[in-house]
């Protein structure tokens, strides 16, 4: 967040909790009263934080770099006390949250420090302050709003960095688990590919058959990388839709010539005579199904039933594609459509993910159950194109 966005934002609390140019002067009226009792509150605060292991832990410079940060603080506390409460004044307490987590300083120690040096600075007050004690509570009232929005803007900038570097952690983690994908699917047929190149470099007077046969599985091998690297980049860089109404059991039909099932599948359709058109990109959409279909298919290797149903749901159109398959445990369930995760033998896992993807962009969704043994039914759901199926 730039320094000028910090201020609007920091502009907005102020207003929130009340905050006005009569409270900056009230605070600034006590700053030469509280400058004394400035370096005992700074010694305890420090020799507070010795008591504590993991609020000590951060402090790896020994007592030169104790000095520093003594004095770090007091300008802090005289900017609290003066002001002006302006932009640079903003960007430099959101620094303070930001250094916090680059220390590897856990927050609730940033909200107990900032608890302690308030109770330093109102105690400081009530001992120094000496006749009428009503313009004490409107400046202890002051101050204490002041202090609110110090510790507003460290925790936002605290809990922005904080989020952005797990962000950037899960980010190089993805870049771990996708390159561990990759290398697992590519491995295999670039083995297959080094195996039957070796062959072809070193047979001696090898038939033409064999020959041959060892072309045949570079090609069909090579056609398989390639498959598991168009697939990765599918899911990457799917294009933004072109929504357009479509007949739903058309597009599904479609699907099915282009992927027959075996004869040991028995396939059931049954689509509602009320359809209507759904609304989506139809050639996206075919890649949904075409995943689900072939889910499907896999999960019942020794033959079964696929049934496919198409309903009104409101104003949506939903289609069961269901199995009666090996079915997911309940603990791959909540996983499945993640990127990558899969329970097959082989399969990059990015059958269903994608076919979120393609959903969320066509503003539809995807859901699943399943019992093991029993099957698995994916429904999608799209939005009603409120025009007659054709």
């Amino acid at each position: 967040m730039n320094a000028d966005d910090l201020y609007r934002r920091y502009q907005e609390l102020q207003q929130y909790v009340g905050w006005t140019e009569e409270d900056a002067v009230r605070v600034q009226s006590v700053a030469a009263l509280l400058e004394p009792r400035l370096g005992p509150l700074i010694d305890d605060f420090y020799a507070e934080i010795e008591r504590h292991p993991d609020a000590r832990k951060v402090i790896t410079g020994g007592s030169a770099q104790v000095d520093r940060l003594k004095g770090t603080l007091r300008a802090w506390l005289r900017e609290l006390l003066l002001g002006p409460y302006g932009r640079d004044y903003v960007a430099r307490r959101w620094r303070v949250g930001w250094r916090h987590v680059e220390i590897g300083l856990d927050q609730v120690y940033t909200n107990m420090a900032l608890s302690r040096l308030r109770r330093g600075l109102l105690r400081a007050l009530e001992e120094t302050w000496l006749g009428d004690l009503r313009p004490q509570l409107s400046i202890r009232q002051s101050l204490n709003t002041l202090l609110d929005l110090d510790l507003a803007i460290i925790e936002d900038a605290y809990q922005a960095e904080h989020i952005a570097r797990q962000q950037r952690s899960e980010r190089l983690a993805a870049i771990g688990q996708v390159a561990g994908g990759i290398a697992h699917e590519l491995r295999n047929p670039l083995n297959v590919v080094k195996t039957s190149v070796y062959y072809l470099v070193n047979a001696k007077n090898a038939a033409p058959a064999k020959i041959a046969e060892h072309l045949q599985r570079i090609e069909r091998h090579v056609v398989v990388a390639d498959g598991v690297i168009t697939a990765l980049s599918n899911f990457a860089k799917m294009p933004l839709p072109n929504l357009r109404p479509f007949p739903v059991e058309q597009c599904v039909r479609e699907v099915l010539e282009l992927n027959p099932l075996p004869n040991s599948i028995q396939l059931a359709l049954d689509f509602s005579v009320t359809l209507p058109q759904a609304l989506g990109d139809v050639d996206q959409i075919r890649i949904v199904f075409s995943n689900l279909i072939r889910n499907g298919r896999e999960a019942m290797p020794q033959g079964g039933r696929l049934s496919i149903q198409g309903r009104p749901v409101d104003d949506s159109v939903e289609i069961d594609v269901t199995d009666t398959g090996v079915g997911i445990s309940p603990e791959n369930l909540s996983r499945i459509m993640e990127p990558l995760f899969s329970t097959k033998a082989r399969g990059l896992g990015l059958g269903l993910a994608i076919a979120r993807a393609i959903l969320d962009k066509n503003k539809g969704s995807l859901r699943l159950a399943s019992e093991l043994g029993r099957g698995t039914t994916c429904t999608v759901r799209l939005v009603a194109a409120g025009e007659p199926a054709a």
